[in-house]
C-alpha cells in the first residue's frame, strides 16, 4: 500500500507529546488563568522540583504553546496567546468526568469552586460563564444557531453598558468555547474576554484567592439580574 505522506503529521504528533505528560499538563492548566507565573510557583503547584519544571517549560516554550519574559531574577511564562489557551481549554472538555474525580475535601472545595466560575484565558467560564451566555442568546444579542456571533443588538447592548469591543488581531469577536466542567459552550473571542475584565474591574466578581476561581459578589448579582435578569440562583 502506498503511503500518502501529510507535512502536518510529524507537527502534530510533537504538540500532541508536549501535552502528553501530566507534569506539563498541570503547568498549561494552571496557566488559564491568563497570568503569568514563575517557574518556582508552577513547581510548587505541580508538586515537583524547580530544575524539572524548567525543564518542561523550555520543552513548551521551545513548541510555541507558552511564552516567556524576564524581570530581574525572574522568568515569568504565560500561555503564547488565545489560540493556546483554546487547544488546553478544548482538550481538558474532552476529559471524562471519571478521570477528574478528587480525594481530598480540600480539592472538592477547589472543584466546587471552579466549576460555580472560573475564568479560561481571559473569559468567563462554569456555570457563571453558562449563564451569562445562555442570558445573552434567550435576549437576541447572541446567536449560537450557526455558530458564536453577537446580534446587531448584541454589539448595542455592550456600547450601552460600557463594555468596549476593541478587535485584537485576527481573534474573532465571539467565539464559542466547550466548557469542561458544563460540557457546552460558554462566549469566549474578543466580547468574552471584555465582559470578563469588565466584570472584574467592575466589581461584579472578584478573583477567590490565586487561582482561576471567581465569585459574584452582591453588586454583581444585583447588576446581573438588572441587565440580563440573571438570578442569583442560576450562578451557584
Amino acid at each position: 500500500m502506498t503511503r500518502i505522506e501529510d507535512p502536518r503529521a510529524a507537527g502534530l504528533a510533537a504538540l500532541a507529546g508536549l501535552i502528553a505528560d501530566e507534569t506539563r499538563a498541570m503547568c498549561l492548566l494552571a496557566l488559564l488563568d491568563g497570568r503569568a507565573w514563575t517557574a518556582g510557583e508552577l513547581a510548587r503547584h505541580a508538586g515537583v522540583a524547580a530544575s524539572t519544571v524548567s525543564e518542561h517549560l523550555g520543552k513548551l516554550v521551545a513548541g510555541g504553546l507558552l511564552a516567556q519574559e524576564r524581570q530581574g531574577r525572574h522568568r515569568y511564562v504565560r500561555l503564547a496567546d488565545a489560540r493556546a489557551a483554546t487547544l488546553v481549554e478544548d482538550l481538558a472538555a474532552r476529559v471524562p468526568p471519571a478521570a477528574g474525580r478528587v480525594r481530598t475535601l480540600r480539592a472538592a472545595s477547589a472543584g466546587a469552586a471552579m466549576a460555580r466560575g472560573r475564568t479560561c484565558y481571559d473569559h468567563l467560564a462554569g456555570r457563571l460563564g453558562i449563564a451569562l451566555t445562555d442570558a445573552l442568546t434567550a435576549r437576541g444579542l447572541l446567536r449560537q444557531d450557526t455558530g458564536f456571533a453577537l446580534t446587531d443588538a448584541g454589539v448595542k447592548w455592550f456600547a450601552a453598558t460600557g463594555i468596549s469591543l476593541t478587535p485584537t488581531g485576527r481573534r474573532p469577536l465571539a467565539r464559542g468555547c466547550l466548557d469542561w466542567t458544563e460540557r457546552r459552550p460558554h462566549l469566549a473571542g474578543v466580547a468574552g474576554a471584555a465582559l470578563c475584565r469588565h466584570a472584574l474591574d467592575a466589581g461584579w466578581c472578584e478573583r477567590i484567592g490565586s487561582g482561576r476561581a471567581v465569585r459574584v459578589t452582591r453588586e454583581g448579582e444585583r447588576v446581573l439580574r438588572s441587565l440580563l435578569g440573571i438570578s442569583p440562583g442560576e450562578l451557584g
